[in-house]
């Protein structure tokens, strides 16, 4: 080897040594805190784990268990289903409506476009489904105005039959980082092909259908993926507003998995449980991925 050579080599070892630390922060963050609690969750969920001995290995019992002998396993699984079948395309189809009126050139649009934003910077705190509760509780600013207006009130929340629809409200309220995707999508939309749709003579309607949501497929992909995820693991509505309740009609998989954990103190049921929840959303991500060849358009064809 020359001494030419030999000298780009120690370069180019110096440039990956170099990358590596920078890095590294991320490398030791993902190790430490994301990989190995996977991995450890999953030795935890063949085994009895609780807080006061060492984890028994007892095989797949946790899971034959779940599925034979929890009647509470199916019906959070039922309630789940359906908070994230009413939740995610609520929340998706509010956000481009949102988007499409902030996509306007109107006075003052950035203020709105902030403001609309916010809740989706306190999403999933506390604070905001303490907010919730007093605004839907049976003496709550909600029926308080009603009842100005004439209009009963109604117990939003001691209902079963509403209280799953209410907590879910607040998932679609929190629409704010879906919208602003949303909006930039529609600013990157050309405006040569509206004009060509006008001059074609179609409708606003139409052009609705075959411009604007053929362009933002890609977005939509995105967001259905994000929002599944997010509405599956929801846990701070079930446990602040309703606690589970009534009669567990609002008993999310979250909350489950939670009460397992630290009411029941049985941390290798738990442990069992998260990974039949990763699981299903594994199964639920991939058919997306699949069936997004039939339906998301990409300006480069995929090849990216």
């Amino acid at each position: 080897m020359s001494l030419a050579n030999a000298g780009k080599s120690k370069v180019k070892k110096a440039h990956q040594y170099i990358g590596l630390a920078y890095i590294a922060p991320w490398l030791i963050g993902f190790l430490t805190l994301q990989l190995y609690p996977f991995l450890i969750s999953f030795w935890y969920s063949l085994t009895d784990l609780n807080l006061f001995r060492e984890p028994r290995f007892i095989g797949l019992d946790n899971f034959i268990q779940m599925f034979t002998a929890n009647a509470d396993f199916w019906q959070s699984f039922r309630v789940t289903f359906i908070y994230v079948l009413a939740a995610v395309p609520a929340k998706i189809a509010f956000a481009l409506i949102v988007a499409m009126i902030m996509n306007q050139k109107l006075r003052g649009i950035n203020f709105f476009r902030t403001v609309y934003y916010l809740p989706s910077i306190l999403g999933g705190s506390v604070a905001l489904a303490i907010l919730w509760k007093l605004l839907f509780m049976s003496e709550g600013v909600v029926n308080h105005y009603l009842s100005f207006l004439g209009i009963p009130g109604h117990n939003w929340l001691g209902d079963p039959g509403m209280a799953l629809t209410t907590i879910s409200l607040l998932q679609v309220w929190q629409f704010g980082s879906s919208m602003v995707l949303f909006l930039a999508g529609l600013k990157q939309i050309p405006a040569e092909l509206y004009e060509a749709g006008r001059v074609d003579g179609a409708s606003r309607l139409r052009m609705f259908f075959h411009i604007t949501i053929p362009q933002l497929t890609p977005i939509i992909l995105f967001n259905l993926i994000m929002q599944m995820v997010n509405a599956f693991q929801e846990f701070t509505a079930a446990f602040v507003i309703t606690n589970g309740g009534p009669l567990k009609s609002t008993y999310l998989y979250g909350y489950m998995i939670y009460q397992y954990g630290f009411d029941y103190l049985k941390m290798g049921y738990a442990s069992a449980l998260s990974w039949v929840l990763f699981i299903v959303i594994m199964i639920f991500t991939v058919v997306i991925f699949k069936s997004s060849s039939m339906w998301v358009h990409y300006e480069d064809a995929g090849d990216f």
